[in-house]
């Protein structure tokens, strides 16, 4: 587990405006946030667990971290903001560090995300644990730039927001530097883009646009998340494009 003193305090905050197959909406979702870094040489274990527990009620998301950067290889994947996003959940956890892998389950805690036994005794209890909304995605649709969606929540929305994620599935790096060179890596559930806004209806239009880094060979998915304003998850759907 590598660790970095808190320095950062500073969210994102997006708005995204509007619209093929219904999802299904669902209880008992559990979204598991993992902090990593191709430069960092505990991650790898982590990066392949997180994959291997994702399941139609398992939502995984990796977010890749920039502050491990500066050993020598630049994660392409790296953003400055997902380092910010798990300083705010430092914050929340009255934590004075932030560390790789770290794994945040529904906002509401962490743990080492290569820490199997753990991991799965989490899912396993958090699955047994109704959420607050129900979330539905319909009207998906992807054109070269944008993707689009309608949405329904359902439950109370008071005091809530809507965060909307683009994952690329899966993508392999040759790493030439840094603590992992000469290793090929497979990152997958790989955030690419997130937008975050305060939810005022039930229902609505939204869309989220294509980074570069995308390539025509890349599987998507889009997810759709429901938390509070301290960041817990009260539910989530998400949908393979």
């Amino acid at each position: 587990m590598k660790s970095v003193v808190l320095t950062l305090f500073i969210i994102p905050v997006i708005f995204f405006s509007s619209l093929n197959n219904k999802t299904q909406a669902s209880d008992n979702i559990v979204v598991l946030e993992l902090f990593t870094s191709q430069g960092c040489s505990s991650c790898p274990p982590a990066d392949k667990y997180l994959d291997e527990v994702k399941s139609d009620k398992v939502i995984a998301l990796s977010y890749h971290v920039d502050y491990w950067d500066y050993i020598g290889w630049k994660d392409p994947f790296s953003k400055s903001t997902y380092a910010e996003k798990q300083s705010l959940y430092a914050t929340k956890f009255n934590s004075s560090t932030i560390y790789t892998p770290q794994l945040v389950i529904n906002g509401k805690e962490h743990i080492v995300g290569s820490d199997k036994r753990l991991v799965h005794r989490k899912i396993a209890e958090y699955s047994k644990k109704s959420n607050d909304n129900k979330v539905q995605l319909s009207n998906v649709s992807k054109s070269e730039s944008l993707v689009r969606f309608g949405y329904t929540v359902d439950g109370e929305i008071k005091d809530k927001y809507i965060r909307t994620v683009l994952v690329i599935n899966e993508r392999k790096t040759s790493v030439k530097r840094g603590e992992n060179r000469n290793k090929e890596l497979i990152n997958t559930n790989i955030v690419v883009n997130e937008l975050r806004f305060k939810l005022k209806d039930n229902s609505g239009l939204g869309s989220i646009t294509l980074p570069k880094i995308i390539t025509d060979k890349d599987e998507l998915s889009l997810i759709l998340i429901i938390e509070n304003k301290t960041f817990d998850i009260l539910g989530a759907a998400q949908k393979a494009l």
